[in-house]
């Protein structure tokens, strides 16, 4: 026998609605309320319920997109590998295991002057009559006659085989830097009152932030300027290092040289109503192989050792100079397009790179650059190719470079310095060099004939060159064309020859009457 619901009036068949009416009566816990209290009961647990469950898919969606987007955003600092760490031996080593090479010459060794291989300083045996490479032959043979085919042909096949073999590339991106104003100063210099800004630039690290990049810079000006004026950059040593070099040679007994008489270099350009500026190489890049993972080398490779065409330290400077020229080009004070390069042995190396590669440049002086800058690579002079390419220095060039220190020599690179004054062209460039008798490390004379054989593509361009090829007598100076040289009598300085570059800029920087 069927059941019938005690609250069913007799004779009634069920219905959907009826049933449902009895269930919330009966509903436990609300039995005991009236019909419409239990049905208001009921429908509040279910909105409950229902918020719950919208809740819970809410968060596990949430959780979904997050996994996502984890996965698409750049790993963050507690997930990114930290910075290899290397010694420059082992990293050397490295990059000769990449290069499958088991040894290299030794470099001219200047302590030794019995050893088999001895610094030279014959220049009988110099090999000065290397074949160069011909500036204005294009690799297939053809040569190049006009302007357009050295600026679209030429050109390009030089600087591709500086980035692979010598320099290295620069990665395609590079981070972006915002400078800072860390202070500002109204000084004197001498009896000239100017402005000095001390400045940070700071590179963009938030693709790799385990690695902090900041480009010290300070820019001084005259205070009384009218207007924007001429700024010679110099590439400087930092001047921590400086006075801990000058301590150990303390230390040791040795009393460091004094300043020479006469204006300092920044007065002689005060002098001129122009501006100056040091920018901090090491700032950008260590002077180390070991810090070949870290600086800007190492934020763009994201703390991983170099491949064997990545920039060397060298073309890393040169890169910060160039962001010291971009934030120039903001400056209201500073006239962009006369901006110049000034540097000394390494930093002279680092200024001809910049000069070569960023045409924004308007004047370079280049002093004692040596290996690795303005001397050719295939003289047998002072310091050699294979100097650069071992411990202490080959973290200035690309790993590719090393390869001509071993299975090959310095003739089968398929470019030398001269060409790379000629990347320069047909902007003005003055070279420079101390006496043998002190400055013979950096070949005076192979500097001399880097800059003689820049020459046919500076005249391509319509400018003058040396005007001879003949090494002219020491402490005479050649500044009539756009390429000009002079070799002064003191040793590895800069110092002597700031009057001369002065007097052979002035044509080029100084405002017309």
């Amino acid at each position: 026998m069927a059941s019938v619901s005690p609250f069913r009036p007799p004779g009634k068949k069920s219905s959907g609605l009826w049933e449902l009416l009895v269930r919330a009566r009966n509903y436990r816990m609300v039995s005991n309320l009236p019909l419409h209290f239990a049905l208001g009961v009921r429908f509040h647990r279910g909105m409950k319920k229902l918020i719950h469950y919208a809740f819970f898919w809410g968060m596990l969606f949430a959780a979904g997109v997050w996994l996502v987007e984890a996965q698409r955003a750049p790993a963050t600092v507690d997930t990114q590998p930290p910075p290899v760490q290397l010694t420059a031996e082992q990293d050397h080593q490295r990059t000769m295991g990449l290069l499958h090479i088991a040894s290299l010459r030794k470099g001219a060794d200047w302590q030794h002057l019995d050893a088999p291989n001895a610094v030279n300083y014959d220049e009988s045996k110099a090999n000065s009559d290397a074949r160069l490479p011909d500036s204005l032959t294009l690799n297939d043979g053809k040569k190049v006659t006009t302007p357009a085919k050295w600026w679209h042909e030429r050109r390009p096949q030089i600087m591709e085989a500086f980035d692979r073999e010598v320099y290295g590339r620069v990665p395609a991106h590079t981070p972006s830097v915002k400078w800072e104003v860390t202070s500002l100063a109204r000084e004197l210099n001498g009896d000239v009152s100017v402005i000095t800004k001390k400045l940070a630039g700071h590179v963009d690290n938030s693709a790799y932030p385990l690695i902090s990049v900041n480009i010290d810079l300070t820019l001084t000006t005259p205070a009384k300027a009218r207007g924007a004026v001429p700024v010679i950059m110099q590439l400087g040593f930092d001047p921590a290092v400086i006075r801990l070099l000058r301590a150990r040679m303390a230390a040791g007994g040795v009393t460091p040289p004094p300043p020479p008489p006469g204006p300092t270099w920044q007065q002689q350009i005060l002098a001129l109503g122009w501006g100056y500026a040091v920018i901090i190489p090491t700032s950008v890049q260590a002077d180390n192989g070991a810090g070949l993972t870290q600086g800007i080398i190492g934020l763009c490779n994201k703390g991983q050792p170099r491949k064997p065409d990545d920039w060397g330290a060298l073309r890393a400077w040169a890169w910060g100079a160039s962001r010291a020229l971009d934030y120039f080009e903001t400056d209201t004070s500073v006239d962009s397009r006369r901006v110049g390069l000034e540097g000394h042995s390494r930093m002279g190396k680092a200024s001809l790179i910049a000069m070569a590669y960023d045409q924004r440049f308007a004047i370079a002086y280049i002093s004692s650059s040596g290996a690795g800058g303005a001397a050719l690579c295939r003289r047998n002079f002072g310091e050699r190719l294979e100097n650069v390419a071992g411990t202490g220095e080959y973290h200035w060039m690309a790993g590719n470079f090393l390869k001509y220190a071993g299975p090959l020599t310095p003739a089968d690179l398929p470019v030398d310095s001269h060409e790379l004054v000629a990347l320069c062209a047909p902007r003005p460039i003055f070279i420079s060099g101390g006496a043998t008798q002190g400055d013979g490390w950096a070949d005076a004379r192979g500097m001399f004939l880097a800059a003689a054989g820049a020459g046919p593509v500076y005249k391509l361009l319509g400018k003058k060159d040396m005007g001879t090829t003949e090494f002219p007598p020491i402490g005479t100076p050649l500044i009539d064309g756009e390429i000009s040289f002079c070799q002064h009598t003191a040793g590895h300085t800069d110092a002597p020859n700031w009057p001369v570059f002065l007097q052979f800029a002035r044509r080029y920087l100084m405002d017309s009457p």
